[in-house]
């Protein structure tokens, strides 16, 4: 039996990752493919490497698989793999900067993109950069909120637990980011 047929929702699939056995890594194989996107997403915008948020997704599921079966479900398994990423991230960004304090920088190789044209290579980076720029502008809440309601489409009530945050707070830092977001946007093309 597949599990990608029998398991339908977050409950069946925990069931089915405590019940299995190490050499059964069919559920651990569901498990990754259906949050993967969503873990390496939030952790490439903390570590803002795409290689080192590779790295730290793997290291969220091996842990959230070790740990498995202590979860309590007392917030939903997004909210979990996101305390997970943030507290992975938090770790590399600590090593990270004891390497560069200790003189042992890493030159990050680029691989190109064959698949788009140069310019349009350099318009998708040029605009990435200045969204970067001006989301690093809003306060940290707001943009927090932002990129997860944005980027990762989480509904307001998993972003309140995550991050420990009212709704209507939420809503509030949502709409603050997205007003002021477009207003830097609107100031930069003066």
């Amino acid at each position: 039996m597949s599990y990608a047929l029998a398991v339908k929702n977050d409950d069946a699939l925990l069931t089915a990752l405590r019940e299995a056995t190490e050499s059964n890594s069919a559920a651990a194989n569901e498990f990754v493919r259906k949050h993967q996107k969503f873990v390496y997403s939030t952790a490439l915008r903390y570590l803002k490497s795409s290689d080192d948020a590779y790295d730290a997704t793997q290291e969220v599921f091996i842990k959230a698989l070790k740990s498995i079966k202590n979860f309590r479900g007392e917030s939903s398994i997004t909210t979990w793999l996101y305390r997970i990423t943030q507290n992975v991230c938090s770790g590399m960004k600590r090593k990270e900067k004891v390497r560069q304090f200790v003189g042992l920088d890493v030159i990050e190789e680029i691989e190109p993109d064959h698949t788009i044209t140069p310019a349009q290579a350099t318009e998708n980076n040029d605009f990435k950069v200045r969204f970067e720029k001006l989301l690093a502008q809003l306060p940290d809440k707001q943009r927090e909120t932002f990129m997860m309601r944005y980027f990762d489409e989480l509904s307001y009530e998993e972003i309140s637990q995550a991050l420990g945050t009212s709704v209507g707070g939420l809503k509030a830092n949502y709409f603050q980011a997205v007003k002021k977001l477009a207003h830097l946007l609107k100031e930069e093309k003066k």
